[in-house]
C-alpha cells in the first residue's frame, strides 16, 4: 500500500556523481534554505558509470558549451580542497590528452583546435616532426598531426570525488535515501511525487533526473520520450616492462579511436565498439574480442613498445548514450518544467557533473544559468530533432 511521506523542495533520482553534484551545489548557494532529498538505488555504486569510468577531462570538444563545461571542472579538480575539505585527495594529474590525426583528420582538428583556443583551452598544434621530437616512442609515419593539451587536461580518482560532493551534500543537510523510484505522480502538467517500489511517496517542488543509463526508464514514467539508452564500453589494463621509456605520456587518443593513457605502474586502454556491435544493453560482460581484434593491433602500431605488453585486467561499464548527438540533455522539460534533465552525457558525465551540477542549481534556485550557458543542451533540441555536432566525439 502506498505510503505518502514527507514532501521536499527538491527530489534528485539517482545519487551518483551527477546527482551528488547538483545536491551540493544546491546546498553551496546562499538563495536556498529547501529540502534536498537524493534518492540512488545502490548506495554501493559497485555498477554505477562514475566508479567505472575512465574518469578523464579534456576541454578538445568542438563546440563551445563543452569546453566551457570542462574548464569549469577543470577549475573545481583544482580547488577540490578548498571545496570540500583539506582531507580531500582527487589526485588530479594535469597530464594532457594527445589527439592524433592522418589525411583529411587534419583539418577537422585545426578546425577543433581554432574553437578551443578561442575559447580559452591551452592547446597546441603538433607536425609530424614536432611529434616525434615531443614523443620518441610514437610512430608518427602515417600522421598529418597532433593536437596536444598542455594545461587543463589529465585523469583523477572519480571514487574520492563522488564521495567528497556526496559527504559533504550530508553534511549541509540533503538527505540521501535508498530506494528504487517506480512511479512518478503528474497532475496539471506539473510533477507532484515520486513512488517507491516500497510504496512510500514523496512529494517534491522539483524533480532533476540524474539516473545515468536509466534516465530513459525515469523519463518514460512522465510520457516524456528521452533518447538515452545504456550502452557498454570496456576498459582494459596492460603492462608496459619498458613503461618508463614512454614517459611523460598523456592520454592519448589514435586515428583509430583506440586510446591509452598511464594508469600507476600499468596502462588503460579501449575503443568504442563498431556501430554495428553496439546494441542498448545492461550486462557487464567484458568483451575481450574488442582488445584482441582492435585494440591491441592499434596499440602496437602506434607504440611500437607495445608490441609486447602483457593483458592484467579489465572492466566494463555503462555509458548513458544520447543517440541523438551524444551530447548531454540538461535543463527543464518545456512543458513539466518541474521535471529537470541532467542526462545523456555519453562519456562525459564524471568530467561535466561539476559545471551541470552548478548549472540545474542555479536554474532551480534563479530561474537561470548564471556561471555556464549550458542552453545549447537543452531538451528542445531533441523536440525539434535538431543534433549538437560534437566532432571530437570519444
Amino acid at each position: 500500500m502506498a505510503k505518502r511521506s514527507a514532501g521536499y523542495d527538491v527530489v534528485i533520482v539517482g545519487g551518483a556523481i551527477i546527482g551528488s553534484a547538483v545536491a551540493y551545489f544546491l546546498t553551496t548557494d546562499e538563495g536556498f534554505q529547501g529540502r534536498v532529498l537524493v534518492i540512488e538505488k545502490d548506495p554501493s555504486y559497485q555498477y554505477c558509470s562514475t566508479t567505472r569510468s575512465l574518469a578523464s577531462i579534456r576541454q578538445q570538444f568542438s563546440t563551445p558549451v563543452n569546453i566551457h563545461l570542462s574548464q569549469f571542472g577543470v577549475e573545481f579538480l583544482r580547488t577540490a580542497k578548498d571545496r570540500l575539505g583539506a582531507d580531500v585527495e582527487i589526485s588530479f594529474r594535469e597530464a594532457g590528452y594527445l589527439l592524433l590525426a592522418s589525411g583529411q583528420g587534419k583539418a577537422i582538428l585545426e578546425r577543433n583546435a581554432r574553437v578551443q583556443t578561442q575559447e580559452g583551452a591551452d592547446v597546441c598544434l603538433l607536425g609530424p616532426a614536432e611529434l616525434q621530437a615531443r614523443f620518441p616512442w610514437l610512430a608518427t609515419s602515417d600522421l598529418a598531426a597532433g593536437c596536444l593539451g598542455l594545461s587543463g587536461e589529465g585523469w583523477f580518482d572519480a571514487h574520492s570525488l563522488l564521495y567528497a560532493l556526496r559527504n559533504t551534500a550530508v553534511a549541509r543537510g540533503v538527505e540521501f535515501l535508498t530506494g528504487e523510484v517506480v512511479a512518478l505522480h503528474i497532475a496539471r502538467q506539473r510533477l507532484e511525487a515520486v513512488q517507491l517500489a516500497d510504496g512510500r511517496i514523496f512529494s517534491c517542488g522539483e524533480l532533476v533526473n540524474a539516473t545515468g543509463p536509466a534516465a530513459g526508464e525515469i523519463a518514460r514514467m512522465a510520457d516524456i520520450e528521452l533518447p538515452v539508452e545504456s550502452r557498454k564500453r570496456c576498459v582494459f589494463v596492460f603492462d608496459c616492462r619498458q613503461a618508463d621509456v614512454l614517459q611523460p605520456c598523456p592520454l592519448v587518443v589514435d586515428v583509430s579511436g583506440v586510446y591509452f593513457r598511464p594508469e600507476g605502474q600499468y596502462f588503460v586502454c579501449g575503443v568504442s565498439p563498431p556501430a554495428d556491435q553496439d546494441p542498448p544493453t545492461e550486462d557487464f560482460r567484458v568483451e575481450y574480442q574488442l582488445f584482441d581484434e582492435i585494440v591491441w593491433p592499434a596499440l602496437a602500431h602506434r607504440v611500437p613498445l607495445f608490441e609486447a605488453i602483457k593483458h592484467v585486467s579489465a572492466w566494463s561499464g555503462h555509458y548513458a548514450y544520447n543517440t541523438l548527438d551524444q551530447n548531454a540533455i540538461v535543463g527543464r522539460h518545456p512543458v513539466l518544467k518541474n521535471f529537470l534533465f541532467a542526462n545523456g552525457f555519453s562519456g562525459h558525465g564524471v568530467q561535466q557533473a561539476p559545471a551541470v551540477g552548478r548549472g540545474i542549481a542555479e536554474l532551480i534556485v534563479h530561474g537561470a544559468y548564471q556561471t555556464v550557458d549550458i542552453s545549447p543542451l537543452g531538451f528542445e533540441r531533441v523536440v525539434a530533432g535538431r543534433p549538437l555536432r560534437e566532432l571530437n566525439v570519444i
